[in-house]
Parts: C-alpha cells; sequence; structure tokens
C-alpha cells in the first residue's frame, strides 16, 4: 500500500522506538512525505527481519546488513541497494543505536596521521578546503594498501611500491585527474618524509604524467551552441532556474565548477552588483555581477531554492538532503544540458575557454583576459594566443615553394 505520511507506517520491531526520531531528521533533511514515507516503510521491514531473527538494533553490522539487503532484493524492486539504508544508518549512528562501522586494525593511528596531514596542508601549505579534499582522498586511498601496523609498514615502504601504485591508478584517469593524483601523492610522501614516517623522500620516486604545457589548443563551444544550452533549462520548474542561473554564471564570469559549488549566499553583494568567488589556493576575488547573471540568481532564490535550507551555500541539490551541490554537480549540468540540446558533451571548463575566445576575438588583450579568468600566471592566459590566427597570420613567414625564383 502507498502511504504519503511517514507517522502512518507501522514500525513494529527492535527499531520501532527509533521511528519518531528518524521522521523529524527526515523533514530536517528536506525529504518530501512521500520520499520519508518510503524510507519508513524501509525501516518497517529491516525491523521486523531483524525481529524474526531475534535481533537488536545494535546488531546491526555490515555482515547482517549484506544479509538483509540479499533478502530484499528477492521480494522487493525499490530501496534494495546500501546507499538506500544510508540515511537510517547515518541517523541510528548519530543516537548511538547502531556501532559505527569497523575500520583496519590499525585505524586510530592512520586517522591521527591523515589528520596531522590535513593541518600540514591547511596551516603550513595553505591550501583551499576543496584541495585538502581531494588531496586527503588520494591520501586515504594510497594509506589503505600500506600493509598494518602503519608505521611499519611506511618504514618499509620502497620507491617501487610507490611506483607500482601511481602505474595502477593512471590507466583509470584522465591525464588531468592523473597530473592532481601524482601531485597530491607527492605532497603526501613529502609530509612523511619531513614528519619522519619515511625514509629517503620517496616524493622523488612519483612518475611524472607526460602532458606539456601549451601543447594542446583550448576548445571553445561552436558559434550559437551556448544559447542552445541555456534555452534547453525549462525556467518553469526550480531544477531549470537552477540550472539556468549555473549556465550563466559559466558562461558569463568563466567560472570553475568548483568555485560555483562553493558560492555562499553571503558572497554576493547585491548593492555593489560583486561576485566572491572563492577560487584555487583559498584566493577570494571580487567580480562585477552582470545584470543579466543577477537576474538569473534572483530568479532562482526566489522562485527555485527550496526554502528553510540549513546550508548557507547558494545552490543545493534538487533532492533531499537538502545540501550543498558540489563541483560534480555542476558538470553534471552540463551534461544534461549538453543531452537536452543535442549538442555534443562538453566539460563546464569549455565555457570558460569559450568565454575567453570570445574576448580574445573582440580584441582584448591577454592581460585583460588573465583578470577576467583570474589567472596567477601570465603562462596561464598564453595558451589563447595560439587561437588567435588573425595576429598569428601577421607573424608567420611565406612558406617557402620548390622551384620558386
Amino acid at each position: 500500500m502507498y502511504v504519503r505520511d511517514p507517522l502512518r507506517v507501522v514500525v513494529t520491531g527492535p527499531l520501532s522506538s527509533y521511528v519518531d526520531g528518524f521522521c523529524a531528521a527526515l523533514g530536517r533533511w528536506g525529504y518530501s512525505p512521500a520520499g520519508a514515507a518510503e524510507l519508513v516503510q524501509l525501516t518497517a521491514h529491516l525491523s521486523r527481519w531483524l525481529d524474526e531473527r531475534g535481533l537488536a538494533a545494535g546488531e546491526l553490522t555490515g555482515e547482517t546488513i549484506e544479509s538483509f539487503l540479499v533478502d530484499r532484493r528477492q521480494r522487493y524492486r525499490r530501496r534494495r541497494s546500501g546507499q538506500a539504508l544510508g540515511p537510517l544508518l547515518g541517523y541510528l549512528r548519530s543516537v548511538g543505536a547502531v556501532p559505527e562501522p569497523p575500520r583496519r586494525a590499525d585505524g586510530g593511528e592512520v586517522a591521527l596521521l591523515v589528520d596531522r596531514y590535513r593541518r600540514y596542508l591547511l596551516l603550513e601549505r595553505g591550501l583551499s578546503v576543496l584541495s585538502v579534499s581531494r588531496y586527503l582522498q588520494m591520501a586515504g586511498r594510497f594509506l589503505d594498501q600500506v600493509p598494518a601496523p602503519i608505521e611499519v609498514g611506511l618504514r618499509q615502504l620502497s620507491a617501487g611500491q610507490v611506483v607500482e601504485f601511481v602505474t595502477g591508478q593512471v590507466g583509470r584517469r584522465s591525464v588531468a585527474d592523473a597530473k592532481i593524483m601524482v601531485t597530491a601523492l607527492r605532497s603526501l610522501l613529502r609530509f612523511l618524509f619531513i614528519d619522519g614516517w619515511v625514509w629517503p623522500d620517496l616524493a622523488l620516486a612519483v612518475p611524472t604524467v607526460a602532458n606539456r604545457k601549451l601543447a594542446s589548443l583550448p576548445k571553445r563551444l561552436p558559434a550559437g551552441q551556448m544559447e542552445l544550452l541555456l534555452t534547453s533549462c525549462d525556467r518553469s520548474t526550480a531544477v531549470g532556474r537552477r540550472d539556468f542561473a549555473i549556465l550563466t554564471l559559466l558562461s558569463r564570469l568563466g567560472l570553475r565548477a568548483g568555485e560555483i559549488a562553493a558560492i555562499e549566499l553571503g558572497d554576493i553583494n547585491w548593492r555593489r552588483a560583486e561576485l566572491t568567488v572563492r577560487g584555487k589556493g583559498d584566493r577570494r576575488d571580487q567580480l562585477p555581477l552582470p545584470p543579466d547573471v543577477g537576474q538569473a540568481v534572483v530568479d532562482y532564490l526566489q522562485h527555485g531554492r527550496p526554502a528553510g535550507c540549513a546550508t548557507t551555500s547558494l545552490f543545493v541539490r534538487d533532492r533531499a538532503p537538502r545540501q550543498a551541490i558540489a563541483g560534480c554537480a555542476v558538470r553534471a549540468v552540463v551534461a544534461r544540458a549538453c543531452g537536452r540540446a543535442g549538442v555534443a558533451r562538453i566539460g563546464a571548463h569549455r565555457l570558460r575557454h569559450t568565454l575567453a575566445s570570445d574576448l580574445l576575438a573582440a580584441g582584448a588583450p591577454l592581460a585583460e583576459i588573465g583578470q577576467v579568468l583570474r589567472h596567477r600566471s601570465q603562462l596561464s592566459t598564453a595558451i589563447y594566443a595560439k587561437v588567435d590566427r588573425d595576429r598569428l597570420r601577421a607573424l608567420a613567414r611565406p612558406w617557402p615553394v620548390v622551384g620558386a625564383r
């Protein structure tokens, strides 16, 4: 039976005493009554399953959960994955009803090491929160393959093991992603050397990803395709208004995907028509907010952004839990717009290249383009000189013709 009110779902068994609190949490997380009811129905099934086997809530271990999911997949077609149980397990763990998932034997020591590395990145290296998050993901992936105990495993770490880890990772990554990965690994190994965990400095053993600077040309959207992407957004819906605002920011200000995800409500100064952008290296820049960009954001705030969101982020998920979107969600917005517009799929960064190319075609100097894109180095902007064919043509020498006098 389909129930829209989660509180009307009857739950018996060891999880029944947690239902009211779980329903309240689902409401805070932004779930609709129908969506919350489905999760409570899942809770009712799990509670009955535990009761039939004489198990308590505290016995919801990884093995128990997997056994339940095997049984559920045989009888149900919805909510059959571990991800579906995520909200319930998260709530039960927050109130101490279910134990945290087990970690490796030396997990406490690894956690302390990762925390020391995090503070090193933030306080000594001055990296942004986004960069620290990426570096810590790679650190966890690398440390997971170091034998326990971690202190002995790191002491016995060799250059060959470092190379083996890199070669096993780069095959599944793009060139840009592989470069980020090896940079993060060098940072971790350099920290481990400085902190006395490894000897010698194994950062020198990390292979370099072959990718010469200025070897490629920046690609731009063909004329008219940006308009197709914008008009593909259904601005009569909340999601369409959000996607239109995101695409407008990408195309008019040349922001990166992570920079859009990091925008908070307080970053917009409406009186001065300025937007604070949180860029690489925790850098903050003030950009003018063009009228059309501001109007797109206002339309989303007034008619698209859900009311009562706990987060101060400008853009939030269109589904519960109502949390801030991530950079990958911004890239997904671009990909979905390409599908609706019937154009070849592109990345969000292509819109940044398109803006720079348009400015160059309009006669803007490279120095001004670098200011708009907030490049730290002129070398980063120099790549756009390669697509300015009119100016390059004046520098080109005539091609020699065989037999010419």
